[in-house]
């Protein structure tokens, strides 16, 4: 099933840890609706800014795959509101920045630098625009910086 153009609800619903784990990932048709609209408003204009593949690494993660990945509790993830992707050939910074300057999101993240990924939310409820960056400490604990911050 398209959610748009680019994207499909197989790809944003695909898990290795579910699969390997025998979870049941199935989005329910709020998520699903849910998913068009993040699609819609971040995924398909990052492409289309880009003209290269959006590389979705995590998209919906139904509550039992969010426990199981020690995911937060109140994850957008579980609601089909965010996704974790890159860019195949750009810099996840700038992937970042651009959509800070161009597109209505509640929350984006970039996680752990050049090595992660861009973190995007949308919401139909809300629109923070909040910006943050994720690192991790010396001892292994994720910590977050207003901002997006090189």
């Amino acid at each position: 099933m398209n959610l748009s153009p680019h994207f499909t609800l197989a790809e944003m619903t695909r898990s290795a840890t579910a699969v390997r784990r025998g979870i049941d990932n199935t989005a329910p048709p709020p998520v699903i609706a849910a998913l068009r609209l993040l699609c819609a408003e971040v995924l398909e204009p990052v492409r289309a800014h880009y003209g290269r593949p959006v590389i979705v690494t995590s998209g919906y993660r139904s509550p039992a795959l969010n426990r199981a990945i020690g995911g937060s509790a109140s994850s957008q993830h579980s609601l089909g509101e965010a996704a974790d992707f890159t860019v195949a050939g750009i810099s996840n910074i700038a992937v970042c920045r651009w959509i800070e300057q161009n597109l209505r999101f509640d929350q984006l993240i970039y996680e752990f630098g050049e090595a992660g990924w861009v973190h995007a939310s949308f919401s139909a409820r809300r629109a923070r625009n909040q910006t943050l960056t994720a690192r991790r400490t010396a001892s292994g604990q994720t910590t977050y910086l207003p901002g997006i911050v090189a």
